[in-house]
């Protein structure tokens, strides 16, 4: 049940990761929930031990959870648009 929950929430954050960093129009649903998990993997690792929580790939879908994932999300994809284009947008 977890890893459902993780999926349609990774999902949702990458959708709107990819809205704030117009990519959506490259992107189709998979890259989106590959995006919000990779994206909550690198909150984990960067940015919950900065605003403290827990990332949503260890099961806890607070607030604070969802912020640093959406976060992770939007620092993935601007890492990958500045390997890609050269810039971030």
């Amino acid at each position: 049940m977890t890893l459902l929950l993780i999926l349609i929430v990774g999902g949702v954050i990458g959708w709107l990761a990819s809205l704030v960093m117009r990519t959506d129009a490259q992107q189709g649903i998979f890259l989106n929930i590959v995006v919000g998990v990779v994206g909550a993997v690198i909150a984990g690792f960067l940015i919950t031990p900065l605003i403290g929580g827990a990332p949503i790939t260890s099961g806890s879908f607070d607030l604070m959870s969802l912020i640093a994932s959406f976060l992770g999300a939007v620092v993935l994809l601007a890492i990958v648009n500045l390997v890609r284009r050269g810039s971030v947008r």
